[in-house]
C-alpha cells in the first residue's frame, strides 16, 4: 500500500477546493465542473486500489504516520491515518457517491451564478469528511468532524439572499455545536483516562476495563452526545430537514453518504469502548428507536418532496442507531452502505423532479410526471422499493438484518422497528404515486417546460438504481442460502471487543424458520402499506389538503411536526434572546455611564491643564525653577 496515494485522497479534493476557491471568477464554468468532478473521481480511484491493496496485503490494519504533530508533556498526538476494513469502506462511499454527486451538480447548477464556489465549497465538503474516516486518533477526528459542521453551513445557506436558508444554516451550525460539546468533553476524558487519544492505543489499554466501568459509560456517554448532533437523533435532529435549503445535491450529499453518517461511524470505530458499556447501548437503541419512529410518523403528512425525504433520512438514521444499541455493527454499516445508495438516488431523483417543475417542490402540484421523466421515475421506483425493504432491492436484505438482531435484543424494539417500516413503505409510495401518477396538478406554465434531465444527472441515477438494486447481495444471510461478505469482511475490526464482551458476539440464535418468519412481516408490513398507498393516491386519486383544511387534531400535531421547534423555540431560543437583551441593556447603560464618566474627568483635569498653559516666558521659566528646586530637595531627603 503506497502512503503517497493514500494522502492523494483527501488531498485531491483540497486541491480542487482551492483552485476553484480562488479561481472561481475567472475560471469557465465547464473549467469549474471538470477540474471539481475530477478531483473527487481521481479520489475514488485511489480508494479502489487502495481497497485492493489492502485486501491483497492479508487485511492487516496499517498506520501510516505523515507528521508529528502535537506534544505536550507525556502526550504526543500525531498526525497519522489508519487504514481499515472501517475506513476503506467509508473512503469507497464517499468517493464513489460523492462523484455521482458531482457530475449530476454540472447539469443541477449549470446557470447558478455561484457555480465555481458551489463547487469549491463541495470539495471542501469531501475533504473534510475523508480527513475524519482517515484520522488515526480523535483528534483527527474531530477536526474532520468540525470542517463537515463548517461546510454544511456553507453549502446549506449557499443561497444566502434568502434570509430563511440562512437561518437554516445558522440552525445547523448551531445545534451541531452542542452534540460537539459532548463530542469534545468525550476526548478530554479519554485523554485523562487512557493518556491517549489514539485508536490503537485507546482501545488496546480499554481491554484492562471491567464491562460496566462507570469512566467508559461517561466516555461512551458523552461520545454519544455528539453522535446525536451530527447523525440528527433526539433531541437533536430538528436541523436535518431544515437543511433542505440548500441545493438538492447539497442535501444528497450531507444525508447520503457523508455528514449524518459520521456519528455512525464514530461508533462503530469506537466499538470496544462501547462493547464495555451496555448500559450505554442501551441508551442508544432506545433513542434510535424513538427517532425511527418519531421521524417516520412525520413524513407520513408532509408535502414538500424534499421535507419527506428528510424525515425519512432521520428515521434510517434511528434503525441504524438501533441495530448499534443491539451490538450489530455490521448490520449498521451494511445498512449505511444500502441507505448511501439508495437515499442519494432519491434525493437526485427529487433534484430531477424539481428542475423539470421549475424549481416547485410541492408534491400536490405535481402528478402524471413518469410519462415526461421516464429515466426519473424508473429510477425513483426502484429507490423507493429498496428503501420500503421490499426484496431483492438493497434495502430488504440491510434493515432485515438489523430487525433481527433486534427482534433477539430486545422485543419491544423490534416492534417499534417493525411500525417504523410500515410508515415509511406508506410515505414513500405516497410520495411516488403522488409525484408520478395521475394527472398533472400544475401550471399549465409548468407542464409546457416539463422535460426528462440531462445525460449529466440522469446517468448517475441511472448508477445508483443499479447499486440500489443490486447492492444487498454484498450481505446475503444464511438462511437465504447466501454469504455475508460485508460481515466477514469487517470481523476483524472486532477482535477487542470480543475479548472484553465476548457473550455479545456469539452468533445468533435464531433459526431459520424464525428468520424467515421475521422477514415475512417485514415484507408483507412493507407490501400492505405500499397497496394502501396505491388505493388512496391512485385508485381513489385521493390529493392531500390545503394546509389550513381538512386535518384532525391529530393530523394537524403530526403535520406540524409536534411542534418540536416551536417548543424548543419557547424553551430555549427566546428566552436566549430575552436574557441577551437584558444584559445587553444592561452593560450598554452601564458602559455608557462609565465611558461618559471617563470623558468628563479627562476634559475636567484637561480645563484645569489648560490654565497652566499661559503662554507667558516667565511663567515657564519660574515653573521650570521650582521644578528643579522640588527635584533637589527630593534628592537631598533620599
Amino acid at each position: 500500500m503506497s502512503a503517497s496515494l493514500l494522502i492523494l485522497i483527501p488531498l485531491l479534493p483540497l486541491i480542487g477546493f482551492l483552485i476553484n476557491g480562488i479561481g472561481f471568477t475567472h475560471i469557465p464554468k465547464g473549467a469549474v465542473g471538470i477540474i471539481g468532478t475530477l478531483a473527487v473521481v481521481a479520489s475514488f480511484v485511489l480508494s479502489v486500489m487502495t481497497f485492493n491493496a489492502f485486501v491483497a496485503g492479508g487485511s492487516q490494519p496499517v498506520i501510516i504516520p505523515l507528521f508529528d504533530w502535537i506534544s505536550v508533556g507525556d502526550l504526543n498526538i500525531p498526525f497519522s491515518f489508519h487504514v481499515d476494513q472501517l475506513s476503506l469502506l467509508m473512503l469507497m462511499i464517499i468517493t464513489g457517491v460523492g462523484s455521482l454527486i458531482h457530475i449530476y451538480s454540472i447539469g443541477y447548477m449549470h446557470h447558478d451564478e455561484g457555480f465555481g464556489k458551489f463547487f469549491a465549497y463541495l470539495n471542501l465538503f469531501l475533504f473534510f469528511m475523508l480527513l475524519l474516516v482517515l484520522g488515526s486518533n480523535y483528534v483527527i477526528m474531530f477536526i474532520g468532524w468540525e470542517g463537515v459542521g463548517l461546510c454544511s453551513y456553507l453549502l446549506i445557506g449557499f443561497w444566502n439572499k434568502n434570509t430563511n436558508y440562512n437561518n437554516a444554516a445558522r440552525k445547523a451550525f448551531i445545534m451541531n455545536r452542542v452534540g460537539d460539546l459532548g463530542f469534545l468533553l468525550g476526548i478530554f476524558t479519554i485523554i485523562a483516562t487512557f493518556g491517549s487519544v489514539e485508536y490503537s492505543e485507546v482501545f488496546s489499554k480499554a481491554t484492562g476495563f471491567q464491562v460496566g466501568d462507570p469512566v467508559i459509560i461517561t466516555i461512551t456517554l458523552l461520545l454519544f452526545v455528539g453522535a446525536m448532533g451530527k447523525s440528527a437523533q433526539i433531541p437533536l435532529y430538528t436541523w436535518l430537514p431544515d437543511a433542505m435549503a440548500g441545493p438538492t445535491p447539497v442535501s444528497a450529499l450531507i444525508h447520503a453518504a457523508t455528514m449524518v453518517t459520521a456519528g455512525i461511524y464514530m461508533v462503530i470505530r469506537s466499538n470496544v469502548l462501547y462493547s464495555l458499556a451496555p448500559s450505554t447501548l442501551e441508551i442508544v437503541g432506545i433513542i434510535g428507536g424513538a427517532t425511527a419512529l418519531f421521524a417516520a410518523s412525520i413524513g407520513l403528512l408532509q408535502n414538500d418532496i424534499k421535507k419527506v425525504l428528510a424525515y425519512s433520512t432521520v428515521s434510517q438514521l434511528g434503525y441504524m442507531f438501533m441495530g448499534l444499541g443491539a451490538m450489530a455493527y455490521s448490520a449498521s454499516m451494511f445498512h449505511v452502505i444500502t441507505h448511501a445508495f439508495f437515499k442519494a438516488l432519491l434525493f437526485l431523483g427529487a433534484g430531477s423532479v424539481i428542475h423539470a417543475m421549475s424549481d416547485e417542490q410541492d408534491i400536490r402540484s405535481m402528478g402524471g410526471l413518469r410519462k415526461k421523466l421516464p429515466v426519473t421515475f424508473l429510477t425513483f421506483l426502484i429507490a423507493t422499493i429498496a428503501i420500503a425493504g421490499i426484496p431483492p432491492f438493497a434495502g430488504f436484505f440491510s434493515k432485515d438484518e438489523i430487525l433481527a438482531h433486534v427482534f433477539e435484543h430486545n422485543k419491544v424494539l423490534w416492534v417499534v422497528g417493525v411500525l417504523g417500516s410500515v410508515m415509511t413503505s406508506f410515505y414513500m409510495f405516497r410520495l411516488l404515486f403522488l409525484t408520478f401518477f395521475g394527472t398533472f396538478r400544475g401550471t399549465h406554465e409548468q407542464e409546457h417546460h416539463l422535460h426528462e434531465s440531462p445525460a449529466s444527472m440522469t446517468i448517475p441515477l441511472m448508477i445508483l438504481a443499479v447499486l440500489s438494486a443490486l447492492g444487498g447481495f454484498i450481505g446475503v444471510p444464511e438462511a437465504l442460502h447466501g454469504t455475508h461478505h460485508l460481515a466477514e469482511f469487517m470481523s476483524p475490526l472486532y477482535d477487542a471487543a470480543k475479548q472484553v464482551n465476548p457473550a455479545a458476539f456469539e452468533p445468533t440464535t435464531l433459526s431459520h424458520s424464525e428468520e424467515y418468519v421475521l422477514m415475512g412481516i417485514s415484507v408483507a408490513a412493507a407490501l400492505v402499506s405500499a397497496i394502501v398507498a396505491y388505493v388512496m393516491y391512485v385508485q381513489k386519486a385521493a390529493v392531500p389538503a390545503p394546509d389550513s383544511e381538512g386535518k384532525s387534531s391529530l393530523q394537524r400535531v403530526i403535520y406540524n411536526k409536534y411542534y418540536v421547534d416551536e417548543l424548543y423555540d419557547n424553551v430555549f431560543v427566546k428566552p436566549i434572546k430575552t436574557l441577551s437583551n437584558i444584559l445587553y441593556s444592561f452593560g450598554e447603560f452601564f458602559i455608557d455611564l462609565i465611558i461618559d464618566a471617563v470623558v468628563r474627568l479627562v476634559g475636567f483635569f484637561a480645563k484645569l491643564l489648560k490654565k497652566t498653559q499661559t503662554g507667558s516666558t516667565g511663567d515657564y521659566v519660574f515653573a521650570m525653577v521650582i521644578g528643579i528646586v522640588v527635584i533637589l530637595f527630593w534628592k537631598l531627603l533620599l
